[in-house]
């Protein structure tokens, strides 16, 4: 065993004396004492404040030190307690204690160590103020130092930083608010919820519900509370599987149950659950939402069947419409082409027969306007135009725009105004319908102007998005009334009595056009003064073109213009009107011989033996149609080569796109316009010139 080592300063005493051992043990106990004494006052961890019994500081340890701020020397002698204490706790305690223990206490050192100097223990909270005054939470014993007569010779002051516990009682209060917040935040979310909102348990045991839970059973929550989920709706087999199928899944959606209540009333509802864990992801149980979809099945239904009526109507609809185009088209093409004919025939017709055809060709462009102003409305209300949405620089449509008003305004004497484009307007349209648009707006402002008045167009950028186009007239203007009625279809606005032709249903397909392209259109008017009509459409970045895309761009410039000779047009038509019309406009090119076929058949052999530059084919023939002629031709090297013209009354926005993505090199409308005809003729022979060109 260890040998103990004494202090050698001790004195040993005579061996095997009581008196010697009575010393030792004396002197070993005030070693003892006096270590724990140095421990104590030597502490870092809390400070010792000792006073005299007038409450003065007389001794102040390292752990007060270091507490306080204060060396020894600062407060040994000097201050009490209480001046290193907060003054108001100080009076509060005072006040307190007064009441408590029924007896006047004064504030100060006394309130700090009266209960003491009773002999009561006494353990409080006190602030201290630090010398740099900053202050924390302590918490304070007092022990009153007596002599042996019992007579208090001072005051022990023992003292811990509070400062951490504090903190985490403070962390805890409010971590229980948040939670009780939380908690209520939870509770009110699902109780306002529309849904029947419920939890079970893993084994389908119900845990909680809101009260659309209870409307939906008829049951309160303390009845629904630990019952099986199951037991609430007519298929609880169904019901079971679904509970099990989420915590299989851990989220199901719209899985549909009918409810019972207890009255016998069934719902039909649609659950979207999932499952749910605690804080250590510990399973909890199942998460359900459920919402009546009794009405909305029913509705479904109905909107299937009104869905399904809309869908015939809209087919028949579609239909009658390229019917009437058809059936519509095909007698002004020949009243239109034969006018045109005899209006620059050779020799040139009487002053009198030149008035008669100009009101034949009036009148015939006029139904023409009418019935194509009829069919955009009625394909724009239907939902069938096709939009091709792309960037279209402003700065080539307005010009082309410009061309096709510009006589309308020279009858008139009234002055366009076409901006100049120095940036580069680039708006997201469909390059056909946006000019549909200008013409609309531009013919009005013409038509329904003064005479020698003017039209101004502008362009301007109304937003970082968005590019507006306004045409100011300088016309009678509008009147409330009339603004509130403008874009009513077939509403004239009293225009009917006047000498300007018109439907009134122009504005109309303008309005549901721009509106397709993603703008809106408006209209500003002042009465005698004018009006201004303006669009918005969606701005657009410059497109860049790639490498490819600059290559076919080149390729695509005109080409050089074709050397003189005889060519030969091959036109494959039923109608022995068109093929008369066709067959004076031909006449008057010497340079051109007709071909003529009145099937597809006969067309495709003709074309084998005698190799026409151009062929113009109907679309609507009587053995196979002019898709199934294009094909073979195409198929055949001998006639792959030679453009072929489509020309066809279904003149529906489809019906042009599908021609020309079949093949066909261009596609052309009845009634024909002789110009545009000739035009296409054109290109289409340089386009064979340049092809046989290639092939020597």
């Amino acid at each position: 065993m260890p040998k103990k080592i004494r202090d050698p300063a001790i004195l040993r005493p005579a061996a095997g004396t009581a008196e010697g051992i009575t010393e030792f043990r004396r002197q070993e106990a005030l070693l003892k004492t006096g270590a724990l004494q140095s421990a104590i006052f030597n502490s870092a961890n809390f400070s010792s404040i000792a006073t005299d019994a007038k409450g003065v500081i007389q001794i102040f340890n390292v752990g007060a030190e270091r507490m306080l701020g204060y060396t020894a020397a600062d407060v040994m002698n000097k201050i009490t307690p209480a001046d290193i204490s907060d003054p108001q706790e100080v009076i509060a305690r005072a006040k307190a204690l007064s009441t408590e223990l029924g007896t006047p206490i004064r504030p100060g050192f006394e309130a700090l160590v009266f209960k003491a100097s009773r002999g009561i223990e006494d353990i409080y909270e006190l602030t201290y103020i630090r010398k740099d005054r900053s202050r924390f939470p302590a918490i304070v014993s007092v022990t009153a130092l007596r002599n042996d007569q019992n007579a208090i010779i001072g005051y022990l002051l023992i003292g811990t930083d509070n400062t951490a516990r504090k903190q985490i009682e403070a962390d805890q209060r409010q971590l229980d608010q948040r939670l009780r917040d939380q908690q209520f935040y939870t509770r009110s979310l699902i109780e306002s919820s529309i849904d029947a909102i419920m939890t079970t348990d893993p084994s389908g045991i119900i845990t909680d519900v809101n009260k659309q839970m209870e409307a939906l059973t008829g049951c309160t929550r303390d009845e629904l509370i630990g019952a099986p989920f199951k037991n609430f709706f007519t298929d609880p087999d169904r019901a079971e599987a679904g509970i099990k199928r989420v915590l299989s899944e851990k989220k199901v959606s719209n899985y549909e149950l009918t409810a019972r209540a207890r009255d016998g009333k069934e719902t039909v509802v649609s659950y979207n659950a999932t499952t749910f864990y605690d804080r250590d992801r510990r399973l909890q149980g199942v998460f359900a939402a459920a919402r009546d979809v009794t009405e909305r099945k029913r509705l479904d239904v109905e909107l299937e069947s009104a869905k399904s009526v809309a869908e015939k109507a809209n087919l028949a609809k579609s239909e009658f419409l390229s019917s009437m185009s058809h059936e519509l088209r095909s007698p002004l093409n020949a009243i239109l082409g034969f006018g045109q004919l005899m209006e620059s025939d050779s020799p040139p017709p009487t002053p009198s027969q030149k008035e008669s055809i100009a009101q034949i060709l009036q009148a015939g462009w006029h139904l023409l306007k009418l019935i194509n102003e009829i069919l955009d409305l009625a394909k724009v209300e239907s939902g069938q135009v096709p939009l091709s949405r792309e960037p279209v620089l402003l700065a080539e449509v307005m010009p082309e725009c410009q061309g096709m008003v510009e006589s309308q305004a020279q009858q008139r004497g009234i002055k366009l105004t076409f901006p100049r484009f120095d940036i580069p307007y680039f708006v997201h349209a469909d390059r056909t319908r946006l000019k549909q648009v200008l013409i609309n707006l531009l013919s009005n402002a013409i038509k329904y102007n003064r005479e020698q008045g003017t039209v101004e167009v502008k362009c301007t950028a109304s937003t970082l998005v968005r590019i507006r186009i306004s045409i100011k007239d300088s016309g009678v203007g509008l009147s409330p009334e009339q603004l509130a009625q403008l874009f009513q279809p077939f509403n004239r606005l009293g225009q009917e009595a006047g000498g300007e032709e018109g439907t009134g249903i122009g504005l109309v397909v303008a309005k549901r056009l721009v509106e397709l392209m993603g703008g809106t259109i408006g209209v500003e008017s002042t009465v005698g003064v004018g009006s201004v009509f303006w669009f918005e459409l969606i701005s657009v970045a410059e497109p860049r073109l790639s490498m490819e895309e600059s290559k076919a761009a080149t390729v695509a410039q005109p080409h050089v213009p074709r050397e003189a000779g005889l060519h030969t047009l091959l036109y494959v038509e039923d109608n022995p009107a068109n093929l008369k019309l066709v067959e004076q406009i031909i006449a008057r090119r010497p340079n051109m011989r007709l071909l003529t076929a009145v099937n597809g058949n006969s067309g495709i052999e003709i074309a084998r033996v005698s190799q026409p530059e151009v062929i113009l084919m109907d679309i609507n023939l009587p053995d196979i149609n002019g898709f199934e002629a294009l094909k073979i031709l195409r198929e055949d090297p001998v006639t792959a080569h030679i453009p072929v013209l489509a020309i066809s009354a279904n003149a529906m926005p489809h019906d042009i796109k599908n021609g020309l993505e079949a093949g066909f090199f261009r596609y052309l409308t009845k009634p024909i316009k002789v110009n545009e005809f000739m035009d296409a003729l054109d290109v289409a022979l340089k386009y064979a010139d340049k092809e046989g060109g290639q092939s020597k």
